[in-house]
């Protein structure tokens, strides 16, 4: 893939596992210069983004073979391949938000981490590509007790109870779905957001909303807030 809004060649690829965790150079901070550079016109203009293409690519191949232990099935061409979407899309997030950047940290730290995210996102997304995402409610009936004494296990189910009936009647279905998919799953937030054609905040608000009816209705039931059973993020 060509990098946005410059030449080819600056995306020539290398191995992945052979990545080295990019440098971002020692001396005077220099983020104002490349701030400069991003917003100025012409040749200036590409030449920089071509530089900051090549540090975010470094970047995401770095985080790739970082997490390379824990990726099955995915290596070689697919997986660099993975690695220049992401810092491509890095560099349009990067380009989009100049303004935001506050000079907290230096600018190339900055920009370091949209490729990283990028990268997590996309590595998520291939884990899961060939999983299914169970939405089902019915799902409930297997969380596991943790091994209680049998005085926790009487209260326990009755929490479980409490709040399988919470999911059935308090919840909408799109709730339910959520709910489920997030809280006991383990789904991916960006997973599921990119499965039900939403947002990561779509699902962040929906998954707040039906912790809050939950707790609500575990409370009208003398339960408990039931927190564990919804947890704030998946």
């Amino acid at each position: 893939m060509s990098q946005p809004g410059n030449s080819g060649d600056v995306c020539e690829r290398t191995t992945v596992g052979a990545a080295a965790k990019p440098h971002f150079g020692t001396g005077v901070d220099d983020s104002e210069e490349w701030l400069s550079s991003l917003r100025a016109a012409g040749a200036e203009r590409e030449a920089v983004i071509g530089r900051l293409h090549e540090l975010l690519l470094r970047a995401a191949r770095f985080e790739a073979a970082r997490r390379g232990p824990t990726l099955t099935g995915v290596g070689g061409k697919e997986l660099d391949d993975l690695t220049v979407q992401a810092a491509d899309d890095a560099l349009v997030a990067v380009l989009a938000r100049l303004d935001t950047f506050r000079g907290a940290s230096r600018f190339t730290t900055w920009a370091y981490k949209f490729a990283i995210y990028q990268t997590s996102v996309k590595l998520r997304r291939r884990a899961w590509q060939d999983r299914e995402v169970s939405l089902e409610p019915e799902s409930w009936a297997a969380v596991p007790d943790g091994g209680s004494s049998p005085p926790q296990e009487a209260e326990h189910a009755e929490l479980l109870s409490g709040v399988r009936h919470g999911i059935a009647s308090a919840l909408t279905p799109h709730q339910r779905r959520v709910l489920v998919a997030l809280a006991l799953n383990g789904v991916p937030i960006d997973v599921l957001a990119n499965r039900l054609g939403t947002t990561r905040g779509a699902l962040y608000k929906t998954l707040h909303d039906a912790r809050r009816k939950l707790r609500i209705h575990l409370a009208d039931q003398g339960l408990g807030s039931g927190s564990t059973l919804a947890p704030e993020e998946a």
